[in-house]
């Protein structure tokens, strides 16, 4: 759209729009520009955040997840001692199967929808961006997902590894907690 704009506007002076025409267009270019630099500033602050953050810079190891998904999951669940165990997360971002049971035979829908919608999108989003790169690794990781691509649909996979990388992250947040917990205070 802005290449278009370009060409219409800068290379062509606006030919065949109307005066009001032509300065809707200016406006809504230049408060386009506005929101890019407000957002370019935004995704700098995120960045020197997670750096500065340590659970968020432990997070952004993870594949699949960077700045923005370390500082929306920091924001939604601080250190996690919401939830028990990492299923309970994936529960909550509503990244697990439904599950139907009758006759004693539970059987597995889709993932259920419910809860954070958005980071459940942003892992989904870095689960499909990761996938490729984790697939090709020989990892525990890497040899979990080339197996599961190799069974399911790549969507099925991608929204599976974005349930994987919830629990990694909750396992994550959780250790630190954890390691704190059991030091022993030295004697003085």
């Amino acid at each position: 759209m802005e290449q278009f704009l370009v060409g219409l506007m800068d290379e062509q002076g606006g030919a065949g729009l109307s005066p009001r025409m032509i300065m809707l267009v200016a406006d809504a270019r230049a408060q386009w520009a506005e929101l890019d630099r407000r957002i370019v500033a935004f995704d700098a602050e995120f960045i020197r955040w997670a750096k500065e953050n340590e659970d968020a810079r432990r997070l952004t190891t993870i594949p699949g997840v960077g700045p923005t998904i370390a500082s929306a999951l920091i924001a939604a669940i601080g250190k996690a001692e919401t939830f028990e165990h990492g299923r309970d997360l994936a529960a909550w971002l509503g990244l697990v199967p439904r599950q139907w049971t009758t006759g004693g035979k539970p059987r597995l829908m889709g993932i259920s929808k419910r809860g954070n919608k958005y980071l459940r999108k942003l892992l989904i989003h870095g689960a499909r961006a990761a996938l490729p790169h984790v697939a090709e690794r020989d990892t525990s990781l890497g040899r979990w997902t080339k197996g599961l691509l190799a069974r399911v649909h790549r969507n099925v996979a991608v929204v599976a590894l974005a349930d994987k990388l919830a629990r990694i992250c909750w396992a994550v947040l959780r250790s630190r907690q954890n390691f704190s917990a059991r030091r022993t205070p030295v004697a003085a």
